[in-house]
């Protein structure tokens, strides 16, 4: 059965939400920065700590991850500085 969402893998990084982990304070300038980014077909991508296998067996009862995603951690105040990127509808 075909899901109701499909990631794009076509779509193309549009802008950043919110600020950069530099301006943040959450990077020392080397490989591995968390990010929020919106693409080009409005889905968001974020980049942050694969924590998957760390939370796998704590998950709430309704949530599940399928075998084709992961879950991943960003510093709580990267996502609170894009809030004002994001539109509410």
């Amino acid at each position: 059965m075909a899901r109701p969402w499909e990631a794009d893998p076509s779509a193309l990084f549009v802008r950043r939400l919110g600020k950069s982990a530099k301006e943040l304070g959450t990077t020392k300038d080397e490989d591995g920065c968390p990010d929020i980014w919106e693409l080009g077909n409005g889905d968001i991508a974020i980049v942050g700590r694969d924590l998957t296998d760390a939370y796998a067996a704590r998950l709430p009862a309704d949530v599940t991850i399928a075998a084709d995603e992961r879950l991943v951690v960003i510093p709580g105040r990267m996502l609170r500085s894009a809030k004002p990127d994001i539109a509410d509808a």
